[in-house]
């Protein structure tokens, strides 16, 4: 509906609304800003105070716009990011957009064994405290901690 709603994290109570351009796919945050996916190759970055765009960044795969970006997590100094309809997470740098490298997830839940087709890997959860990363999907039934080694 181009809204965007603001909660107090400690109640959540509601503390406002604020104006965006396009469908919100994934959102996260770098201490700094909002980082708002909408399905496309590009990342927005927000002013949390108001929700205005402060910047954008293209992703980019080499030359090539990696298109539909869906959830988004922010952690140790990336943003990763599910294409939506791969089994793939993207490490994306936040200031060029480049990738920084792929995670192959196509082994968690295969496709054969998945009943319809919007079952598909869009869940990251980043748990700074435990340095853990989260993955599941839509409608799987598990949710899986991965480890990531460069």
């Amino acid at each position: 509906a181009g809204i965007g709603l603001r909660y107090q994290r400690s109640t959540l109570e509601p503390q406002g609304r604020f104006a965006i351009s396009g469908e919100g796919w994934g959102l996260t945050q770098d201490g700094h800003h909002w980082i708002m996916s909408d399905g496309s190759a590009v990342l927005r970055f927000l002013d949390p105070a108001d929700g205005r765009e402060l910047r954008r960044v293209r992703v980019l795969d080499g030359e090539e716009p990696v298109r539909r970006l869906n959830e988004l997590e922010y952690l140790r100094g990336e943003i990763w990011a599910n294409v939506w309809y791969r089994d793939e997470l993207v490490r994306i740098d936040p200031e060029s957009g480049q990738l920084l490298g792929k995670i192959d997830l196509s082994g968690l839940w295969p496709q054969g064994q998945r009943g319809r087709s919007e079952q598909v890997l869009n869940g990251i959860a980043y748990d700074r405290s435990t340095d853990q990363v989260f993955v599941t999907g839509k409608h799987w039934p598990w949710l899986y901690q991965i480890g990531v080694s460069d």
